[in-house]
């Protein structure tokens, strides 16, 4: 099991690029699968995660060819279905939460598909009902095989249709919609999430020849088209990354330019640190977070504690409370975190707790952080990520903390942060990696 080992206490200083977004990776590289016509997609991150997608089309038979360091080009012109049978696609597929998703392209173009039940991160319930809901709606059959451990989708013909989706889930909307492209008819998705991972897929599905209309709302209009052609793509910044090196410079007191962000994608994510303290410039394209002594939470205007929660986009994204979490601790003030989209991803505190923070867990959702003004530091201790999200906020804990720290499990980091020591190091950071 691979670690970090972190010396923490010191300022960083310079510039960082974002990679490109991991969740719209995942879902754009899945709707490859649509034509057997090739798909070129830029700034592809070099993560786990993505990695382990690329590795499982490859093995279904897909051609893939590395351009360069972060393009790809996706070839599907057949696909193995006598492969995806076998324990080894199991086993591969099993691997990432993502590979659900091949389903709906598959679903629409061969009038079948195979997918075992995914693994990702263990942060609580994180229902497949809404997927499978959606496409047995558009007219597929669903046979579960060997145990409830793989699923099966076949169809004579996808026909469009009305749809309430139940929760706005990002990949059971995106899952849905890359099967609607094809089908029959007119389909229509209301409470469809809305995402900017959304919209990119929209936007590349509609180059590729689909008619999807209301692109970024919750009402998506689809018109069915009999196939789809070749198209290029650009994955956008990945927003995630964003807040996380936000939180960083917050709490390790540093100054840190983020580069080319794309503001017009970030929704809401920058008011909820300003509204944490922290200040911030945008730059052209850019985003600049001065070095700050102290930031201090606001409180809402009648005077009550700040609560910042993760909500269905437009609202803040569930990926970044464990960031704003961990940016607080250090903030003048105090503010109840509430994570409403998923248990037990606030479990990682202990080990806060035990660095010197003052949080109250109150309950598998929410945790009161009494932030610490820089009086007191955070104590370098041993730790291990439980998933991608929450070991970022231990490293950026331990980068804050005075002394020595380590992070056990930095695969679950790997998964979402691509170079992330490296990177780190060119700024200043004190942090080795050791396998």
């Amino acid at each position: 099991m691979a670690r970090f080992e972190i010396n923490g206490g010191k300022r960083l200083n310079g510039e960082l690029i974002p990679q490109g977004a991991k969740n719209e990776a995942l879902q754009v590289i899945c709707a490859v699968l649509l034509t057997k016509e090739k798909v070129s997609i830029s700034n592809i991150p070099n993560i786990l995660d993505v990695n382990r997608l690329i590795e499982l089309l490859m093995s279904m038979g897909v051609k893939v060819e590395k351009i360069s360091s972060d393009t790809y080009s996706f070839e599907a012109e057949n696909i193995d279905f006598e492969y995806m049978e076998t324990q080894e696609f199991c086993k591969k597929a099993n691997l990432l939460r993502g590979s659900i998703m091949i389903l709906g392209p598959l679903l629409a173009r061969f009038k079948k598909g195979l997918s075992p039940r995914p693994g990702g991160d263990k942060i609580g319930r994180r229902k497949l009902d809404i997927h499978f809901d959606g496409l047995m709606k558009l007219g597929a059959k669903l046979e579960v095989l060997e145990d409830k451990v793989l699923y099966k989708l076949q169809t004579d013909q996808l026909k469009g249709c009305y749809m309430h989706l139940e929760e706005a889930s990002v990949t059971a909307t995106a899952n849905i919609v890359m099967a609607a492209v094809l089908a029959e008819g007119k389909t229509t998705i209301f409470n469809a999430a809305c995402e900017p991972y959304l919209y990119q897929l929209c936007t590349m599905l509609n180059r590729m020849g689909a008619k999807i209309a209301g692109v970024g709302s919750n009402l998506l209009i689809i018109d069915g088209v009999e196939s789809l052609h070749g198209c290029t793509h650009r994955l956008l910044p990945d927003m995630i990354e964003i807040g996380s090196f936000i939180g960083m410079a917050a709490l390790t007191r540093s100054e840190i330019t983020i580069k080319d962000v794309g503001f017009e994608h970030l929704g809401i994510i920058p008011k909820v640190f300003q509204r944490l303290g922290i200040k911030m410039q945008r730059i052209g394209e850019d985003l600049f977070i001065p070095e700050q002594e102290n930031y201090e939470v606001e409180t809402f205007m009648d005077g009550s504690i700040m609560t910042i929660a993760d909500a269905p986009w437009p609202g803040f994204t569930p990926d970044l409370i464990s960031i704003a979490l961990v940016t607080a601790i250090q903030a003048k003030g105090s503010v109840l975190i509430h994570q409403k989209m998923f248990e037990s991803r606030l479990f990682f505190v202990d080990k806060l707790i035990d660095m010197g923070a003052q949080i109250i867990l109150c309950d598998p959702h929410r945790a009161t952080v009494i932030g610490l003004n820089h009086q007191h530091h955070l104590k370098g201790t041993s730790m291990t990520s439980p998933d991608i999200r929450a070991g970022v906020a231990q490293l950026i804990a331990a980068l804050s903390a005075k002394g020595k720290s380590v992070i056990h499990n930095i695969e679950q980091i790997d998964r979402g942060y691509q170079n992330i020591d490296t990177r780190l190091q060119n700024i200043g950071a004190d942090i080795q990696r050791y396998d």
